[in-house]
């Protein structure tokens, strides 16, 4: 009997039916090139997803795969203030660990630069543009894509892409789905050249309130329906109650619901605080699921590693993981290896030389456990 044609379910190689196929392949990759077309099982077609970790190892976990995937298009939207330029910069700040370049499309004009620095972003790597129509922003993400240099892009937000010919135009003039049209073109064009790229691309989006809804949702997002289909993931982000010290507050508590996911199954929540000025309490993370996965143990109110206490409370555990960060390192990596995601990769940049008039970051290593002052 003869050999099965390998990639087919053509069983016999010197049939009519395979000898058109193998035509036809020729055929194509004559006219478009080499590597047009492959079969699935072969070479580099069955790649594992390569991720950026999100700065909440709660949201990496909800994800299924550790991170935003590579190569992709996300959208990341939710109500005024609800952490969603927070999560993108420590995005970036992740991805700039890995030695990825960043740029950063501003449409809003809003970047706070000292807050991103504060959140780990190395500001003297970091591109910014601030585009004064949509068209510009997106042939900007549209070349940046294009020169295989860059890993990421953020565009804040798609609400503020406004068409030249709004701009253009006189105050009250009815433009519909302008917008709409303009970010469907530029999703078909970006889409295959992101991938070809590695590229990463978020869109950061705002909610909208539709009228004479009369059940299910009213909400929804700006930009159309095309940023919809196109992203492989979508991130619903919500600020779900308030952080307090005494009587001040010091930040919020934040909700992310997974509500796309083209990776891993979604619908999946995760829950994390964004302190403010210091972004995602990635150590109170740490510790909370250190304790669920028993890598960390509990007694009472201390905290403890390998039997070494390492802070009584969470506030003194987590400031303690916060000033020896290769034992916070160390520790989410179990916890990931626990779970079975992606290992979080070492830096491979050295960390950024502070602006003049910031503290140095601590270096890391142990030291005493913290003790409240009760």
């Amino acid at each position: 009997m003869d050999a099965q044609v390998k990639g087919t379910s053509i069983s016999n190689p010197n049939s009519e039916k395979a000898k058109a196929l193998q035509a036809a392949l020729a055929q194509i990759e004559k006219q478009f090139g080499k590597g047009t077309i492959m079969r699935l099982g072969e070479g580099e077609v069955i790649d594992d997803i390569q991720v950026v970790s999100t700065g909440s190892l709660g949201l990496d976990i909800a994800l299924g795969v550790g991170g935003l995937p590579r190569g992709r298009v996300v959208e990341i939207y939710g109500p005024e203030s609800s952490g969603k330029t927070t999560l993108t910069l420590q995005v970036i700040a992740e991805m700039q660990k890995q030695g990825g370049q960043c740029a950063f499309v501003d449409a809003e004009h809003a970047l706070d630069v000292q807050y991103a620095q504060k959140l780990g972003v190395n500001l003297s790597d970091l591109l910014i543009s601030q585009p004064d129509t949509g068209e510009q922003a997106l042939e900007i993400v549209d070349s940046l894509v294009r020169s295989g240099a860059v890993d990421l892009v953020v565009i804040d937000s798609v609400a503020a892409l406004t068409p030249k010919a709004e701009i253009e135009g006189e105050m009250g003039d009815s433009l519909p789905g302008l917008q709409a049209r303009l970010m469907s073109q530029a999703l078909r064009k970006l889409t295959a050249t992101i991938k070809k790229t590695n590229c990463m691309v978020i869109f950061i989006n705002q909610i909208r309130m539709k009228i004479g809804v009369m059940f299910g949702s009213p909400e929804t997002t700006t930009g159309g329906n095309a940023l919809k289909f196109y992203a492989s993931v979508r991130l619903d982000i919500r600020r779900t109650g308030t952080i307090k010290k005494g009587e001040e507050a010091i930040g919020n508590e934040t909700k992310v619901k997974v509500v796309k996911n083209k990776v891993s199954p979604p619908f999946k929540t995760a829950e994390f605080d964004i302190l403010f000025g210091e972004g995602i309490s990635r150590e109170g993370e740490i510790i909370d699921m250190g304790v669920n996965a028993h890598i960390l143990d509990k007694s009472g109110a201390w905290y403890a590693y390998n039997g070494e206490k390492i802070g009584q409370g969470r506030d003194n555990a987590r400031e303690f993981l916060r000033e020896n960060p290769s034992l916070a390192y160390e520790i989410e990596n179990k916890v990931r290896e626990s779970l079975g995601i992606p290992l979080l990769a070492p830096a491979t940049d050295a960390p950024p030389v502070p602006m003049e008039g910031t503290a140095p970051d601590v270096k890391p290593g142990r030291g005493k456990a913290a003790k409240s002052d009760s």
